[in-house]
């Protein structure tokens, strides 16, 4: 099984899988394409006339270019680690919080881009705002549907977890405030040893992209 990726300093995406894999201690290999610095990612996808994206996973011959799908498939080959949770309520209320965060709170992905080694505090414009109180809204759901008090989303930790990962370090970045239940989830995913893995290895990359170290000056 092999992963690719891009930057452990940016790339939203790559984490959600292979922070999925390595808690879940699903082994694989991983190649960091460095998408802005040469043309790697693109010499991927034209091989596999996929688009130009990361993660990209290769597994027993089948290439699977989504985060969340690469997710689902993780679900489907790995049925005893249970990535999904049992309980059928939690688990169709993960499913759809899961595809939300894949299409939707666009104004922080785009306004607050992670990175995992930068701290400038700003404050939030009203699309961004918007968001955060959506973010509110949605913890407080899990926070009524779970009979545990873990503080991962579903009790243990899961997709959805993996799914809304890089919110932590974009709100840890940015100094953004949503709720005391996000503030308890966020520090669970950070003592993550996966979570501080990918940093540490993260800060080790020398490659840069200036458009987003410079958001916000």
């Amino acid at each position: 099984m092999h992963l690719y990726i891009a930057y452990k300093r940016y790339s939203s995406w790559s984490l959600r899988p292979w922070l999925l894999m390595k808690e879940a201690g699903i082994p694989f290999e991983e190649t960091v394409l460095p998408f802005a610095h040469d043309d790697s990612l693109q010499r991927l996808a034209t091989d596999h006339q996929i688009p130009a994206t990361v993660p990209v996973l290769e597994h027993e011959g089948r290439i699977i270019w989504d985060s969340l799908a690469i997710m689902e498939h993780l679900a489907e080959s790995y049925p005893d680690k249970e990535l999904w949770p049992d309980n059928p309520v939690l688990r169709t209320l993960a499913r759809c919080a899961s595809a939300e965060m894949h299409s939707g709170f666009v104004a922080l992905r785009s306004e607050h881009p992670m990175n995992c080694h930068r701290i400038h505090p700003m404050t939030p414009g009203r699309a961004v705002q918007a968001d955060l109180d959506r973010l509110a809204v949605l913890w407080q759901k899990f926070s009524s549907a779970k009979n545990s008090s873990e503080d991962f989303l579903c009790g243990s930790f899961s997709i959805v977890d993996a799914m809304f990962a890089p919110v932590a370090w974009r709100v840890h970045g940015y100094q953004l405030s949503i709720s005391p239940g996000f503030e308890r989830w966020s520090a669970a995913m950070m003592a993550l040893p996966a979570m501080k893995q990918w940093a540490d290895e993260g800060a080790q990359e020398s490659w840069r992209v200036d458009a987003t170290e410079s958001i916000g000056l």
